[in-house]
């Protein structure tokens, strides 16, 4: 029993005016008290340990929400710093794949100028010939002999004349087509745009892979009304859309050309068309197809079918960027095995 209560106890039963029967009564409730007080002593005691505890809990939960915090703030600046990594990889692969773009028209330039550049030297070389041919007859006293050659000259500086010019109008044009320009929409001939890009493209493709043959079709509407685009930009789009399609072609004539098939005529269709709000511009060729699987990813950045090194998978995602822009739509019809149809649609 508590102490107190002993002493109290003890003290009660001395008293001799108390009767036995009181002082039972009494023995009884203090023994009652002495449980209770044992009790909450025990309630107590067993609080402040729980205090101590949940303090000591509670300190070492501060310090682990603190490393925590810490840890979630080198975390945050670990993702800001790869998130800034990532922003800087991406402007620079968008920057790689425009600088493609203008590697490709490049090329093209060369290409297409080769031609008219060689009729300029043959011719060139030609009259060099002919002025020492000429020369030799007026010291010889040939003067009839010596007009004709001087007729042959002026023919042949007329065709230098004519291949020179034409190589000067594919350079402009080419040019005006690679440079980055205003970022201004103006009043354009998409026919006449089409089909300059689509012809520098195949050409350009043609002096990579001369194996391929493609036949080009353009079904052009002539009454196709000029459209208010940005011609760099939407000369990107086109050239990226042909190429996809002549490397669709050749990767089903490879395909075919293994299982011993040699019937496959690669074919690219390049169609305008005038509608009720606008054009619509359709490139579809006889390719290899895309998968069922994979048609939803075809614009996603970085997304490509082609082998490691071989493209950025920037392509179309920059393309439906540029159609989107101009307020259009870049939409994909395909079948795997058979072929493709991108379609660009433009507000009028």
């Amino acid at each position: 029993m508590n102490i107190h209560l002993q002493h109290i106890l003890d003290t009660l039963l001395q008293i001799e005016a108390i009767s036995d029967e009181q002082k039972s009564a009494l023995n009884k409730s203090l023994k009652d008290a002495d449980k209770e007080l044992t009790i909450l002593e025990f309630k107590l005691d067993r609080t402040e340990k729980v205090k101590r505890t949940t303090a000591i809990l509670l300190e070492e939960t501060i310090e682990e929400l603190e490393l925590k915090r810490k840890a979630v703030e080198e975390s945050n600046e670990a993702l800001q710093k790869t998130l800034e990594d990532l922003k800087a990889a991406q402007a620079q692969l968008i920057q790689q794949e425009k600088l493609a773009s203008l590697g490709q028209l490049t090329a093209g330039i060369a290409h297409e100028i080769q031609n008219p550049l060689n009729f300029v030297n043959n011719f060139s070389e030609l009259s060099t010939d002919l002025i020492e041919e000429m020369r030799e007859e007026l010291a010889a006293g040939n003067g009839q002999a010596a007009e004709e050659i001087a007729e042959d000259l002026k023919a042949n500086l007329s065709k230098i004349n004519h291949h020179g010019k034409r190589a000067d109008a594919i350079v402009k044009s080419m040019l005006e087509h690679s440079k980055t320009g205003t970022g201004q929409k103006e009043l354009t001939d998409i026919n006449k745009l089409i089909s300059e890009i689509t012809q520098l493209a195949y050409r350009n493709h043609q002096a990579k892979d001369q194996s391929l043959e493609v036949n080009l079709n353009f079904m052009l509407d002539p009454g196709l009304p000029q459209v208010e685009v940005i011609p760099s930009d939407l000369g990107k789009v086109i050239l990226n859309l042909v190429n996809n399609a002549l490397y669709a072609c050749g990767e089903k004539a490879t395909l075919l050309q293994t299982q011993g098939d040699g019937g496959y005529k690669p074919e690219i269709i390049v169609s305008t068309n005038k509608t009720s709000s606008g054009i619509e511009i359709s490139i579809k060729d006889n390719g290899i197809g895309i998968p069922e699987a994979i048609k939803d990813k075809i614009f996603q950045p970085f997304f490509t079918t082609k082998p490691t090194g071989s493209g950025t998978g920037l392509g179309l995602s920059l393309s439906y960027d540029i159609v989107k822009a101009h307020g259009g739509e870049l939409g994909l019809e395909s079948k795997e095995g058979e072929g493709s149809i991108f379609r660009v649609i433009l507000q009028g």
